[in-house]
């Protein structure tokens, strides 16, 4: 009986609604959860061609569409045992297109796979760590052109500057002193991490103390507001105005360039003594769909944030 690996989480959703997979050959598999109720350990199983896979994660491609697309209309079952085992596939007689257990029309991922890497980062480092994710076409064949990660990390860093430089202009004039010019600066520490194309990012500045998170982290937290703006497209201009000047122009930018690669963007951070991390990007479909949305939008114009 034919066995794959689970190797990432797609949606999770009071247990793993759907999963991609990995056969011992390298093979690629798509998994949706079945049966009754939320919870389930029953799946539907496809093989995946790996650039349609990457459509879906991106947003593109609807789950029902990646699952007609199975190499030779084949489809199994399979039951989660947990604890890490193999899934095996029991083969179906009747071809993907005639299963009963198919999803609706339109469904589509929004958002990245969620983990809380970055925060066990942050807590192994004693510092704030920013990760993120990039999964443009090329990376089917497990690539990623310097040019694009370069001009990828020179835009995400100049989105967090001026993220950086807006929070520190909101807070009353006692407390700015203490945020120094060169908060906003972020190190690589690991260009691209083993199975993926994420790279991970740590504050310059060391936290002043344990209890104390560094200067950046109120930079974060008005990326995290900006960003918020991929949740809904079409009010996006007016979710962007109190942004107005250097930090929209700079994610405005990052946004044209994501679309223009086709690739979605995914990251996370956390501080040292966070809780959970903190999640936030926007999907290939989106960035599209946000690029053309502000394609008349004036980043710079003033605002009463930017006199």
């Amino acid at each position: 009986m034919k066995a794959i690996n689970l190797t990432e989480v797609l949606l999770y959703y009071d247990g793993v609604q759907v999963f991609a997979g990995r056969d011992a050959i390298g093979g690629h598999y798509v998994g949706v959860g079945i049966g009754p109720g939320i919870v389930t350990n029953r799946y539907m199983v496809t093989g995946a061609d790996p650039e349609l896979l990457r459509q879906f994660r991106g947003g593109r491609l609807d789950l029902r569409t990646l699952l007609l697309a199975a190499p030779a209309g084949e489809w199994f079952i399979t039951v989660a045992k947990g604890g890490g085992d193999n899934l095996y596939l029991e083969p179906q007689p009747l071809p993907v297109a005639a299963a009963d257990c198919l999803p609706g029309p339109n469904f589509t991922l929004e958002d990245g796979p969620i983990d809380d890497w970055a925060l066990q980062q942050a807590r192994e480092r004693g510092n704030v760590v920013f990760e993120f994710s990039v999964e443009p076409p090329e990376a089917v064949t497990h690539r990623l052109r310097a040019n694009t990660l370069g001009n990828i990390l020179i835009r995400v860093q100049t989105v967090i500057k001026h993220a950086y430089a807006s929070a520190v202009r909101d807070l009353p004039a006692g407390e700015r002193g203490r945020y120094p010019a060169d908060g906003y600066l972020l190190d690589v520490v690991a260009p691209a991490a083993p199975g993926s194309f994420r790279v991970l990012l740590e504050a310059a500045n060391q936290p002043i103390s344990q209890f104390f998170g560094a200067d950046l982290t109120a930079g974060l937290q008005r990326l995290d507001a900006v960003f918020r703006s991929a949740d809904a497209p079409e009010q996006a201009p007016e979710l962007l105005k109190p942004y107005r000047g250097p930090l929209a122009a700079a994610y405005l930018n990052l946004i044209r360039y994501l679309a223009e690669k086709e690739t979605g963007l995914n990251y996370s951070w956390a501080e040292p003594t966070a809780v959970a991390a903190q999640y936030g990007g926007i999907s290939e479909a989106t960035a599209r769909k946000l690029a053309a949305t502000l394609a008349d939008f004036n980043p710079r114009r003033a605002s009463r944030h930017y006199p």
